[in-house]
């Protein structure tokens, strides 16, 4: 069993009764020694290695409590539309085109990020807009949110026709003349993609084809790109059969090389009760974790579910998933059976019924454990949410990439997203997260939105709901571990867990503010082992 000291550092362990340290001892997969240089070194045998750290500083291995990591490793070789570097109808239809050319002919064309909001057209971009990039090809472009498609009219073909008809839980937008303009809402997605798995109105589809070879090598591509974030577990946040198998095979291969906890999608919950299999199950490599629920669309597509419309007038306030009767009686079995549940709700109509249907499934203890995901607009709601002992699962990352958007369509609201502040002081348990595919996964990028909250043209969005640096980062680590009951084992730097850990370029707590997502790795460290460095 190998030993190893990692001294002459600024250690941050998230440990409250011992939240800094000058040197840490590990052998095998375990720590085994944390505190003074003096103390860790008689710990351990004479001789053991020992690695100066040069005065850097560590913080636990970074865990990304909602994340989509097979489909964020798969969309690395899809075509990225995101902006600034897109940021025309034009350059979209260029980009497209330019992969059309590289593929084979009737063969699918994926592509992700699409944020029309921020094109110079000043529009939403159409099928026909697609249709100018390429007609042999069906092209699905993923929109920024992860909930919404636009696809072009050889994709239309292959699927629904010109005659769809809208799905529980989703949408076919049309024109003025009543045409299919492309564009597929929320559950409508996966009646268009050529899926793997049918989910029916249990979410959006992100569940599409591909070979056992390219998931392998997809996951071998984001395990080293996670890595070098600084990312040493993830919390796969909506897991069909596809994704379970694709993690083992993984395994197997030695492609998937980092810690997984899998949210399996609520449309299993017939079969996985018939099993008796409950969640959490988790060996430190590859388990179960929440059951995921959804109740309605996206905060950053437009379609979160508030109690009042979008813009204060008209008539649209948001997508359901399911009629609050539904969510309840879904929620309730898979309570009663003993799973934790993550329920998605961004718009305060949601949360709502996300909590009616938590605590309609419960006996109002807090031991569950269960989950928001997202949590956008809780207004009014942070009692119960405390009472309850509900954890709020953000991604404070939305309010940086799309806050400008937000305080467009929900003008005051938008000050309210995410109210960090108030909902520590409410004693809730936040975590901070990704949501990648949809935002980057650079960890960073979140604790910096978190502390700084601005939006991307530098406008202030809430400011005095702002998280300090060491918040951010117990968010991101120990409170992140909590969310699916793996705290006894990671997100701290303490004796007896797993030895995951981050040695950082520069010190997060110490440099400017407004440079915090410029922080990076300079070393991963993962069940001790080095498993990354720049």
């Amino acid at each position: 069993m190998e030993w190893r000291i990692f001294s002459n550092g600024r250690i941050y362990t998230a440990d409250a009764q011992r939240p800094w340290a000058e040197a840490i001892a590990t052998s095998g997969d375990r720590f085994v020694a944390v505190g003074s240089r003096e103390a860790v070194q008689s710990a351990v045998p004479a001789g053991t290695q020992e690695l100066d750290l040069g005065g850097r500083t560590v913080i636990p291995g970074l865990i990304d409590a909602h994340n989509h990591f097979l489909q964020t490793a798969q969309s690395l070789t899809w075509v990225d539309v995101r902006f600034p570097g897109v940021a025309s109808i034009a350059g979209m239809v260029a980009a497209i085109a330019a992969a059309a050319k590289q593929t084979p002919e009737g063969a699918w064309v994926y592509a992700f990020g699409l944020d029309h909001a921020k094109l110079s057209d000043r529009r939403a971009p159409t099928r026909w807009d697609l249709d100018e990039a390429t007609s042999s090809h069906p092209v699905l472009i993923h929109h920024v949110s992860g909930h919404h498609a636009l696809v072009n009219t050889a994709a239309l073909r292959r699927s629904v026709g010109e005659d769809a008809s809208d799905p529980p839980g989703g949408q076919f937008p049309r024109d003025e003349a009543g045409r299919l303009n492309g564009w597929c809402l929320d559950a409508a997605t996966g009646v268009v993609l050529p899926v793997a798995v049918d989910v029916g109105n249990h979410g959006p589809n992100i569940h599409f084809e591909a070979s056992a070879d390219q998931l392998a090598r997809a996951l071998d591509t984001g395990t080293q790109a996670y890595l070098a974030a600084g990312l040493t577990t993830v919390c796969d946040a909506q897991v069909t059969r596809r994704e379970f198998a694709g993690y083992r095979e993984g395994l197997r291969r030695g492609t998937l090389g980092i810690r997984v906890v899998c949210m399996p999608l609520s449309h299993q919950l017939d079969a996985l009760l018939e099993t008796g299999i409950t969640g959490p199950l988790w060996d430190g490599n590859l388990g179960i974790g929440p059951m995921k629920f959804y109740a309605d669309g996206a905060l950053t597509g437009g379609t979160a579910c508030f109690s009042r419309p979008y813009g204060e007038s008209g008539e649209f306030a948001g997508i359901l998933y399911h009629e609050p009767a539904e969510l309840t009686a879904l929620v309730a079995r898979a309570e009663r059976h003993g799973w934790q549940v993550g329920i998605h709700a961004q718009g305060d109509r949601a949360i709502t019924m996300a909590l009616d249907a938590i605590e309609a499934g419960g006996d109002g203890r807090a031991e569950g454990r269960h989950r928001i995901e997202h949590a956008g607009y809780p207004a009014g709601e942070l009692e119960r949410i405390a009472r309850l002992g509900v954890i709020l699962v953000n991604q404070p990352g939305y309010l940086y990439d799309f806050g400008d958007t937000l305080l467009t369509t929900l003008r005051e609201r938008a000050h309210w997203l995410q109210p960090f502040r108030d909902e520590l002081s409410h004693g809730v348990t936040i975590v901070l997260s990704s949501d990648s595919f949809v935002t980057t996964y650079n960890p960073f990028h979140h604790i910096a939105a978190a502390v700084n909250r601005t939006t991307r043209t530098g406008q202030p969005i809430g400011p005095e709901q702002a998280l300090s640096v060491e918040e951010a980062i117990r968010a991101y680590t120990i409170d992140a571990a909590r969310s699916f009951f793996a705290d006894d084992r990671i997100g701290s730097i303490e004796e007896g867990k797993f030895a995951d850990l981050v040695v950082l370029t520069e010190d997060p707590f110490t440099m400017p503010a407004g440079r915090l997502a410029e922080a990076k790795p300079w070393m991963t460290v993962l069940g001790g082992q080095i498993a990354y460095q720049c």
